[in-house]
């Protein structure tokens, strides 16, 4: 790498530093707030701890009370308790030694035979101690409904003339509007106020709260009105306009607080500690309404400037240090980017760097229970899994699109074209088309070629009729088209490679490979195997292109789909030596083949196998990005899922048998590594999204179950796909349109097919993970193309998913209460999910139709031509021999 390469990297880093800590530092800036009193009027006081429950009345001990009401003794004149069930009615004895007073709250629900005691025990602490100022008896009762209005105004009646001290319920703003009768029944408004829950943002939250109790006031005159419970949670999710965070609550309570000295609000800050126990009953939001943590600890500064993330520095630095070794990682033998490619991958980096501190980080700020460390670890593992997938296509993109020059695409301009040693091309059959069998050996008799044999092995064919016609043309074309019939022969593909090795000339130095229905251009050979020239070439790869692209759209969109492969991860593959070898098109050094074994009888994708395994010895393997010869598509929609099934599965095949090459010590240089792994890292990523749209439907199906109990996922769970699937959309369209040369029409054709694929590819890799073997599945040629109906019976398990997925989001959005972003999020992330099966769904349906028009889609140009003549402007073009 140059110094001007190392010094304009140096300044993209430093300018990406200062970017990013400068963007901490805005989103951090200090919000100077009014100060907290010295001694507030009042806290709501839940003394329980970590690990004690209100539900299951597993209560905090005396000793425990004790610390609690002389932590807060010089910080409050009151507090406000919700029942005197169990050690609590020990509470304003234990107020009393600490000069406090008691607003003492008496439990109602739907137990009577428990309302009955508590309003006993409430009368006699009530008599017996001077400190209970007032009491609350029942709290939000009408709001949940657990008893009879009737039943609750009897409780508080009775209490009314039991004792001296006045008596209310509790309840939020709106309730005592809709139910004003409850009036009658009280001596003062007990009302809770607290904004997040109805969606209000905390910069209006104040305003709202006068406003109401201003309504209050007009809708009952002379009535005295107590602020119950009034606050903001530190922790939860977000509601309508409402965030809940550390700083918002630290900046709702401290202006509150101003207001409620300039109105003389009698009040109870909501509240003293947090309780992780109220989850169970308020969702995760509950935990977190403390003005200390549950550790009893404060939670936010009560004097000095509010700061969003209090040690901000601390996640700006380590998102810089993060972001520095991923961008390393990317620029490594990078010599060839432009500057602006360099720029692209320092926006990625340093995006998802930042990304991933701050989910961590805010993740982290949570009381970690089992279930909650159970999801983190599961949150962590899908955040590590899409930023290196989105590490990995954003890499792809740069190096596609701002390469400077294709170093390796000039071999050929180097090859002496009057080397010509012999060729032995081998064309396996099982169960072909005669007549295009005879097509492909007529082709391969037109080649511009003085020395090369031709072997043809049909293995496992039953029908006489369909093998005895292609042993005939062979007879007939001569000595140099050798046919061999072979039944049984064990090994699918590789097994007939294997034999047609074991039968090669003796004098032939390279292994040609096609397809039993490819037609090859007459200069193939001549152009192909002069590069052979350097002892280290061992594969030279043609891409495969197709005959039958302009036949109908449905041939148009798979004929658009392939070309990604082929004109983009090919070309940027092949300048590390880390080409994916395919079975057609593709020329082998002999003595090569057979010193690493011959093909791998044991793997449904034994090119791509043998490809890496030659790679592994330390040989190179050279693509020439010409089409030189062209095969048949597969005809209907299955056999084209069946197809990527294979190559899915065999790639997991490949993936576990050559798991320590990859990840340890091997011949592999790292950048063959990486291209390896990080081309997988897609379809591994289809087999996750399998699994996780099982997730999804289960937890969509907990939301409308139990809404009470089950929130939307995290908004991260749905941010992060939608954020890799619209970033993959945007590098395709991008790509196709300035790397493949397709005009908008087949842009959209091939992301379609692409994604009518996802769930064969999902389902291929979890199988290939478990299973170590599986059928060789040929992809039939000429086949009858069919019905609608049998198009559509194809796709039963992505309609299925499909009809799931729409149900799911039509639900949510129906029945559950749409009162936060992360709920809007999921609905849309259920929709999109359903995008691929969607596909899938329309390519079944255009199959169904063969005749429909190719020109839907636009006709296919010639591929060699649009590719070398961008690769052209990149710098150096390539000779075309």
């Amino acid at each position: 790498m140059s110094r001007s390469t190392i010094f304009a990297d140096l300044i993209i880093a430093i300018a990406f530093t200062i970017m990013t800590v400068s963007l901490w530092a805005y989103f951090n800036r200090p919000i100077p707030e009014p100060p907290w009193p010295s001694r507030i009027q009042g806290f709501s006081f839940s003394p329980f701890r970590a690990g004690q429950d209100g539900i299951a009345r597993v209560y905090p001990s005396e000793k425990e009370i004790e610390e609690d009401l002389a932590l807060l003794s010089q910080k409050t004149h009151s507090v406000r308790t919700y029942t005197v069930d169990g050690p609590l009615a020990n509470v304003p004895e234990i107020a009393a030694r600490h000069s406090i007073n008691v607003a003492l709250g008496v439990w109602i629900g739907d137990d009577k035979q428990r309302n009955l005691q508590e309003v006993l025990i409430a009368k006699r602490l009530a008599w017996t101690h001077r400190n209970v100022v007032r009491l609350i008896v029942g709290n939000e009762v009408v709001l949940r409904g657990d008893v009879p209005k009737d039943e609750l105004f009897s409780h508080l009646d009775h209490m009314r003339e039991a004792v001296y001290q006045p008596v209310s319920t509790a309840e939020p703003w709106h309730v005592w509007i809709k139910h004003p009768d409850l009036v009658r029944h009280v001596d003062y408004i007990a009302v809770h106020m607290l904004p997040y829950w109805e969606g209000v943002d905390v910069i209006q939250a104040e305003s709202y709260l006068i406003d109401k109790i201003d309504l209050l006031r007009r809708t009952f005159p002379g009535m005295p009105i107590v602020i119950a419970e009034v606050g903001w949670p530190s922790n939860g999710r977000t509601r309508k306009s409402a965030v809940a965070s550390v700083a918002n609550e630290a900046l709702f309570l401290r202006r509150f607080l101003e207001q409620a000295e300039q109105q003389r609000y009698i009040y109870y800050l909501m509240e003293a500690f947090d309780q992780p126990w109220k989850k169970a009953g308020e969702g995760a939001v509950g935990a977190y309404w403390g003005v200390y943590d549950v550790y009893r600890q404060p939670k936010f500064p009560f004097t000095a400037p509010v700061v969003r993330i209090p040690h901000w520095q601390i996640l700006a630095a380590l998102s810089v240090v993060v972001a520095l070794i991923i961008l390393s990682l990317l620029l490594l033998d990078s010599s060839a980017l432009r500057r602006g490619g360099r720029s692209f991958l320092a926006i990625i980096a340093f995006f998802a760097a930042t990304t991933a501190v701050w989910v961590v980080y805010d993740y982290s700020h949570q009381y970690l229970s089992p279930y909650i460390m159970v999801v983190g670890l599961l949150l962590f593992i899908g955040l590590i899994g899409v930023m290196l997938i989105l590490l990995a296509e954003a890499h792809e993109w740069a190096e596609a699109y701002w390469a400077l020059y294709r170093s390796r695409l000039l071999v050929s301009a180097q090859a002496d074209p009057s080397a010509k040693p012999k060729v032995s091309i081998h064309v396996p059959a099982y169960n072909e088309p005669p007549d295009m069998i005879i097509e492909t050996l007529n082709s391969l008799v037109k080649l511009d070629y003085p020395d090369f044999e031709v072997i043809v092995v049909d293995n496992n064919t039953k029908n006489p009729e369909t093998w005895q016609p292609v042993a005939a043309h062979c007879d007939k074309l001569g000595p140099q088209f050798r046919f061999f019939h072979v039944d049984p022969l064990a090994g699918f593909k590789a097994g007939a490679l294997n034999y047609a090795l074991a039968r090669t000339a003796s004098d032939a130095q390279i292994v040609a490979v096609i397809d039993s229905d490819y037609q090859v251009h007459p200069d193939w050979l001549k152009d192909l195997v002069p590069l052979f020239q350097n002892p280290s070439t061992a594969i030279v790869q043609a891409p495969q292109d197709y005959l039958d692209g302009d036949i109908c759209a449905f041939k148009a969109m798979m004929h658009a789909e392939y070309r990604g492969f082929f004109y983009i991860g090919m070309i940027t593959r092949n300048e590390r030596n880390a080409i994916i070898q395919h079975g057609t098109m593709t020329l082998v050094r002999r003595q090569t083949l057979e010193d690493v074994g011959g093909w791998a009888e044991w793997c449904i994708t034994e090119d791509a196998e043998l490809g890496l395994r030659i790679i592994k010895h330390r040989f190179d393997a050279i693509y020439l990005p010409r089409s030189y010869g062209k095969g048949l598509m597969p005809d209907t929609f299955i056999d084209f899922k069946k197809q990527r099934f294979r190559w899915a599965f065999g790639a997991m095949q490949i993936m576990r048998y050559h798991l320590g090459a990859l990840l340890g010590r091997s011949g592999l240089t790292m950048g063959q590594r990486y291209h390896f792994v990080a081309g997988w890292l897609p379809w591994l990523a289809d087999g996750f999204n399998l699994a996780f749209n099982f997730t999804a439907l289960a937890w969509s199906l907990g939301m409308l179950w139990l809404p009470k109990k089950v929130d939307p996922p995290l908004i991260v769970f749905a941010a992060l796909p939608l954020t890799l699937f619209c970033f993959k959309i945007v590098k395709m369209i991008h790509l196709y349109t300035t790397r493949v040369g397709a005009n908008p029409r087949q842009t959209a054709a091939a992301a379609l097919a692409g994604l009518a694929l996802t769930h064969v590819i999902g389902l291929a890799v979890l199988a290939g993970l478990v299973r170590k073997g599986r059928a060789f599945f040929r992809t039939p040629k000429m086949a009858v193309a069919q019905p609608l109906s049998s198009a559509l019976a194809a796709v039963r398990e992505e309609g299925l998913f499909m009809l799931s997925l729409w149900l799911a989001a039509y639900a949510v959005a129906r029945y559950t209460p749409m009162n936060s972003p992360d709920a809007y999020l999921w609905e849309i992330m259920l929709l999109i999910q359903s995008v691929p099966y969607t596909a899938s769904v329309l390519m079944a349906v255009i199959s169904g139709f063969p005749k429909m028009s190719a020109r839907l889609v636009g006709r296919s140009a010639s591929m060699e031509e649009t590719v070398l003549g961008i690769l052209a402007k990149t710098g150096r073009g390539v000779d075309r021999g």
